[in-house]
């Protein structure tokens, strides 16, 4: 099958979609580390709340309920996704993270570059000063 319009595509993403073991506590976990709050609900078929939003730099962030989630065994296994998050005070940033539930990574690559936490589903992630 031959594509009848060659033009280049100009796609923007509106929308970051995670699914976790509790999608509000992922939520609220981002938000508040990226300094905003979670401004959506959404509830599924049965009426519950099962997805969770919050808009940063015009994209919307959506964190899925799923209790099938399983967190990968890092760096064993493939990431589903990553997240690398800047911060101006990267060092203290990190115990605040820490306070609101990540977890330091055993394994870290990063040097002094990076620094890989696990959010509280388990799901690695980085941290880096302002470059």
């Amino acid at each position: 099958m031959t594509p009848q319009n060659t033009g280049t595509l100009s796609g923007k993403i509106m929308c970051h979609a995670i699914w976790a073991p509790d999608g509000r506590e992922l939520a609220d976990f981002y938000a508040t580390a990226l300094g905003t709050k979670v401004s959506q609900t959404y509830t599924d078929e049965q009426g519950n709340e099962g997805a969770f939003a919050f808009h940063v730099g015009g994209a919307m962030y959506l964190f899925y309920t799923s209790a099938s989630y399983t967190a990968p065994v890092w760096p064993e296994q493939a990431l589903p996704f990553h997240m690398d998050l800047e911060f101006d005070d990267v060092a203290a940033a990190e115990p605040r993270l820490l306070e609101m539930g990540a977890m330091r990574a055993d394994h870290q690559p990063g040097g002094q570059y990076w620094t890989v936490l696990l959010d509280p589903s388990g799901q690695p992630f980085c941290i880096h000063g302002t470059h």
